[in-house]
């Protein structure tokens, strides 16, 4: 068996999501120090859902059912959540 080799310059992917995610987590906790934080899971998502959710919308232009689709949740959860986080709808 003969293996090719490719000539192509290697391409740098970007980083996924989970690792955005746990490289600013990581931050987090280290520029907390030694400080305690009870809520750690709730102010995550109080950060990211409302950036996500607006993202979504955008792509969306503002159509609640397709971005429901896309988030796998239900209109009214959308609805709820965008109300939650006084989120644009597009």
């Amino acid at each position: 068996m003969h293996l090719i080799h490719s000539t192509a310059p290697e391409t740098k992917t970007q980083p996924c999501l989970k690792d955005v995610v746990a490289r600013v987590v990581r931050r987090y906790l280290q520029d907390m120090g030694h400080a305690q934080s009870n809520d750690l899971y709730d102010t995550v998502l109080a950060e990211v859902e409302p950036g996500l959710l607006q993202e979504v919308m955008i792509h969306c232009r503002g159509n609640q059912s397709r971005a429901a689709e896309i988030l796998g949740m239900n209109r009214a959860t959308l609805r709820k959540k965008l109300k939650q986080y006084a989120v644009s709808e597009g």
